[in-house]
């Protein structure tokens, strides 16, 4: 298996308007090859005194983390599945409007090495 991770933060008031989002992107991720898309909306993500996911996505007062993955079979079908995402026209106007600031998302690929 294979995972890709992300951290964000949302504008809080953007709650709704991010799970829409999500929901919609998650149904073209599953057509180009993920086996499932997770949003998890914080609600207990305590600040650190050094770095914490908030320091991360450099959050503003009136947003709040989130943190999501996507599983994938492999990396192969990952690496595929996600040129397709990108090139499909429902994704165009998603990616272009998205409810976050995506500059400072943090994301990345991940090989599963422990699924207990």
């Amino acid at each position: 298996m294979y995972v890709d991770g992300f951290v964000l933060a949302v504008p809080t008031a953007n709650k709704e308007t991010y799970r829409r989002h999500a929901e919609d992107a998650a149904v073209v991720f599953r057509e180009h090859g993920a086996l499932a898309l997770v949003e998890c909306w914080g609600d207990d993500v305590p600040e650190g005194k050094l770095n914490s996911l908030h320091t991360a996505v450099l959050r503003r007062p009136d947003e709040t983390v989130v943190f999501s993955w996507i599983t994938w079979p492999d990396k192969a079908t990952r690496d595929a599945g996600m040129q397709k995402v990108f090139a499909d026209p429902r994704m165009k106007g998603s990616i272009d409007q998205m409810p976050f600031d995506g500059t400072r998302m943090i994301f990345g690929g991940f090989e599963v090495i422990v699924d207990a």
